[in-house]
């Protein structure tokens, strides 16, 4: 391999994410449990959350908005301003979790810094994103920060043009298989799966992935004896 540039994914990846969406869910259940099950209140949520992503992408603002949208459809436009007012509630205290770094971060950062040049590829709200790495400590490893509005082989394609570097030159590490893995793979860089726990349900794929530039690894640390 001739890497030039390490790209990561940020949540889930560098720090803890998708469990603090689930915490926030779970209250929107409890608080709209009147009206559906919680499995019917999560489904229309969701329902929500995907049609909206062309409108306001991805990241914890379009989800106070689904989450409102989401109740007033469900409740037949009945429900209270105390109860948008809760929702809105929910959506400062999402933006407002502590940064929780995964296992091994820092460690991998360190010993690959100055070796490679490091860059954050990930999606979300730009403001959120670049205030979660500030807060994280980890920003000073980073070349450059890129917070992408989706993830597919065109704008893995923009990023490789701004870094001008060549696909076979790019190595990305995410948790993702559908957003982090598969477009590298298709635009011909390198890409390893670290995964997560939990997984949002839009990141799921339904089927195994081999490439001879991919690799499938249980913690983040198992990169270094591959790029060192």
């Amino acid at each position: 391999m001739n890497i030039k540039v390490i790209a990561f994914d940020a949540d889930d990846t560098l720090f803890v994410n998708e469990p603090y969406f689930q915490e926030t869910e779970e209250k929107f259940c409890a608080l709209m449990q009147d009206y559906l099950s919680h499995q019917g209140l999560s489904q229309e949520l969701f329902r929500v959350e995907i049609q909206n992503l062309s409108l306001y992408g991805y990241g914890i603002k379009g989800y106070i908005l689904s989450m409102i949208e989401a109740a007033m459809k469900i409740s037949n436009k009945t429900i209270s301003v105390d109860v948008i007012e809760k929702i809105i509630e929910y959506g400062k205290e999402l933006l407002q979790k502590p940064i929780e770094l995964l296992d091994g971060v820092e460690e991998t950062l360190q010993a690959l810094h100055g070796k490679y040049k490091l860059v954050v590829a990930t999606k979300g709200d730009l403001l959120d994103q670049r205030r979660k790495l500030h807060n994280s400590g980890l920003g000073h490893y980073f070349h450059h920060i890129e917070v992408m509005s989706d993830k597919q082989e065109k704008d893995y394609h923009d990023l490789l043009n701004r870094l001008e570097i060549k696909p076979q030159e790019f190595f990305m590490i995410g948790n993702s298989l559908k957003s982090d893995v598969l477009p590298v793979l298709g635009i011909g860089g390198h890409a390893v799966h670290i995964p997560f726990h939990t997984t949002w349900a839009h990141e799921k794929i339904d089927h195994k992935v081999e490439h001879k530039n991919f690799k499938a690894l249980d913690k983040i640390t198992e990169v270094l004896p591959i790029l060192l």
